[in-house]
């Protein structure tokens, strides 16, 4: 028979954030603990908006970095601590978005003569590539469109097809050997 907990005792083991924050802001060594309460939502926001995993890996770590520094500097004003770390994560996309905008103006700058030329060959692979994926059984398929055009983990997949990541791994290995074959076999 299970014993329920009275509802004081399940409230107090959910940690108080605002302790947390004022623990980090005494001591930074323990800001791990609102790291480790908040990096699955940031990061998810972070990735939702960009295009790769790593530029995604790399402004979440942006985030809290500069919530560490500036922790000192941070007042609870009622607000959750997250609400804080959105802000900056947002401020940090902004300034992601506007780097790469003039990254290209830049870049388009510097081109003088655009390459009008398509390259047919690079593109004849990938659409044989991509024929040749749509010849995978369903599992092997879905796997590699999540792994490699969704860039998911292979936990991430894991948990979506209710699969052991072992599984995923032995599924994406049999799609990847297959498609490896049949490219360096010329078929399709």
């Amino acid at each position: 028979m299970a014993v329920q907990r009275p509802a004081a005792q399940v409230v107090a083991e959910k940690p108080d954030e605002r302790l947390l924050v004022e623990a980090a802001q005494r001591d930074p060594g323990k800001f791990g603990d609102l790291y480790e309460l908040h990096f699955e939502r940031i990061y998810a926001f972070i990735s939702r908006r960009v295009d790769d995993r790593q530029t995604a890996e790399d402004l979440t770590s942006d985030v809290f970095h500069k919530a560490l520094a500036n922790l000192p500097n941070y007042v609870d004003r009622g607000a959750p601590f997250a609400a804080w770390l959105f802000r900056i994560a947002a401020n940090a996309l902004a300034d992601q978005f506007k780097r790469t905008a003039r990254e290209l103006a830049a870049s388009a700058k510097e081109s003088s003569e655009p390459s009008v030329q398509p390259d047919l060959e690079a593109i004849e692979y990938r659409a044989r590539l991509f024929r040749l994926v749509k010849t995978l059984p369903e599992d092997q398929r879905g796997v590699i469109l999540q792994r490699f055009v969704e860039q998911k983990s292979i936990r991430e997949i894991a948990q979506e097809l209710k699969r052991s990541e072992g599984a995923v791994k032995q599924l994406q290995f049999r799609a990847l050997q297959s498609l490896r074959a049949q490219m360096e076999g010329g078929h399709a």
